[in-house]
Parts: structure tokens; C-alpha cells; sequence
């Protein structure tokens, strides 16, 4: 079994990866997220997911494994949103998204560090947003969660009542969108289940 390295820090990444049957462990890049730029929100996924990957696939201690670096932003009006900075912006954000339409971008990137090759591509899922009171944004923003995801919102947590449905992959939202992980795996000759964890 290739060992496999996740170059991020998210839970519900790892979870779905997880859930796959696979058993990645976690090495977080470091890298400055701040410093990255692009033209699009889509192009600015893409290039953080890129610059994951690479960090951690030029550590001396992961030679060999496969790595999967990914990053998400939400793409409102052709703006990039990431995490909000603090409960004020993540306020500001909700009432701003209530009753309108988002693009999830999450940009995807896999390393052979074996082979030394690497493939990447973005994943597009289109998020219809409800219309939770000013009450429900204040209660949901108070929780905590909005602070530590693009958009400000989940698919799977607290957030879930006020998404009134998505077109495209619901992982993809969530953090990682597994059929495009398979497919980027094969253009560099692995297969998916080649990863699978052992059945316990």
C-alpha cells in the first residue's frame, strides 16, 4: 500500500478521505496563504492547492508517498471569499449570501513523489443559499464554526438548514471532491483503490 499524505489541516477533509477508506496522515504546508494571488477565485483555489502540495512534497520525510494538497474559496460575484477574519466579517458575509448563489472552488493537487510528477484541476459546485434570519446568523455565527471555513459555511454542520441545495458534488463543498481525486490518481498511473486502507 502507497502511503498517502494530506497537506491540510481540515478534519472534514481527512473525514472524507477517511469515510473513502483511505488512511492518510496529516502534514500541514506552512505555506502563507496571504501571499498567494490569481486572477479568479477558481485560479486562486488552484494555485494554494498547488503550492500545499509542493511544499510538502519536497520534505525529505515523504519520498514515496502520494500527496494531496487542496484548498477551498467560495466564488460570489466573481470575489474570492475565504475565511472570515473575525465573527463581524462572518456576519457580514451571511447576510450578504442569504437568498443568493455561490460557487464552492476547491483546487486539487496530487504529487507521485516517486515518479516526481504531479497533476492538478478545480472542482465546481454551485451552493443556493437560504435565508436564515438575522437571529439564526447571529446564533450560528456565536458557535464558532463559519470562523474556520471558506465562505464562512459548512455543508455538514451547524450551516446545513440554511443551504437550500447544491449542483455538483457535495464532497467538493465539504473539502474534497473525491471523483476528481480519482481521476487526477490515474492520470499519474495509480488507482484509487491501490490506497485503500486494510479492512480491519
Amino acid at each position: 500500500m502507497r502511503r498517502l499524505v494530506l497537506a491540510s489541516q481540515s478534519p472534514a477533509r481527512l473525514n472524507l478521505l477517511r469515510q473513502a477508506g483511505l488512511a492518510p496522515e496529516v502534514i500541514v504546508s506552512g505555506v502563507d496563504e496571504e501571499a498567494v494571488t490569481a486572477p479568479t477565485p477558481a485560479d486562486l483555489a488552484l494555485a494554494l492547492a498547488e503550492a500545499k502540495a509542493s511544499v510538502v512534497a519536497a520534505r525529505p520525510d515523504v519520498q514515496g508517498a502520494i500527496v494531496i494538497g487542496c484548498d477551498s474559496v467560495l466564488d460570489l460575484d466573481g470575489q474570492a471569499i475565504g475565511k472570515p477574519a473575525d465573527a463581524e466579517e462572518a456576519t457580514a458575509r451571511w447576510k450578504s449570501m442569504r437568498g443568493r448563489v455561490g460557487t464552492l472552488q476547491t483546487g486539487h493537487c496530487v504529487w507521485d513523489t516517486a515518479s516526481k510528477r504531479w497533476v492538478s484541476a478545480t472542482a465546481s459546485t454551485v451552493v443556493r443559499f437560504g435565508e436564515p434570519t438575522d437571529e439564526e446568523i447571529a446564533a450560528y455565527v456565536a458557535s464558532g464554526e463559519p470562523l474556520y471555513v471558506a465562505g464562512a459555511f459548512t455543508l455538514d454542520g451547524r450551516s446545513a438548514p440554511f443551504i437550500e441545495g447544491i449542483d455538483g458534488d457535495h464532497g467538493n463543498v465539504i473539502g474534497i471532491s473525491l471523483p476528481l481525486v480519482r481521476r487526477l490518481l490515474a492520470e499519474l498511473g495509480v488507482g484509487i483503490t491501490e490506497l485503500w486502507a486494510p479492512a480491519e
